[in-house]
């Protein structure tokens, strides 16, 4: 399972990337294969429990410091399948290769 989720403070101003960064510090010591860009942090794990677990912890980061948190999050539920995180792109990154 691969879920992608933005956490974001509300009512603590413009800059909030201190407390991001309090959710992917969650994220990243779960030891789950995981990835941060501009928008959003995409984890992967093996069933709902575990995957969830995470997200719910690094909310709870950032909800102990904020008054109010917004949640956008975007799941691809495909058992089975490992390392779809990297085997995803690979194969977009392989239609975009030109031909020889």
């Amino acid at each position: 399972m691969i879920v992608a989720f933005s956490v974001s403070p509300l009512g603590v101003g413009e800059d909030v990337g201190e407390y991001v960064a309090d959710a992917v510090r969650v994220v990243r010591e779960s030891g789950l294969p995981n990835r941060t860009d501009a928008m959003f942090t995409t984890i992967e794990g093996d069933d709902w429990d575990q995957v969830m677990d995470v997200v719910k912890r690094a909310v709870a980061a950032v909800e102990a410091r904020a008054p109010r948190v917004s949640l956008v999050l975007k799941a691809d539920i495909r058992p089975g399948v490992t390392d779809g995180m990297t085997s995803k792109v690979e194969t977009v990154e392989r239609y975009l290769a030109p031909e020889d």
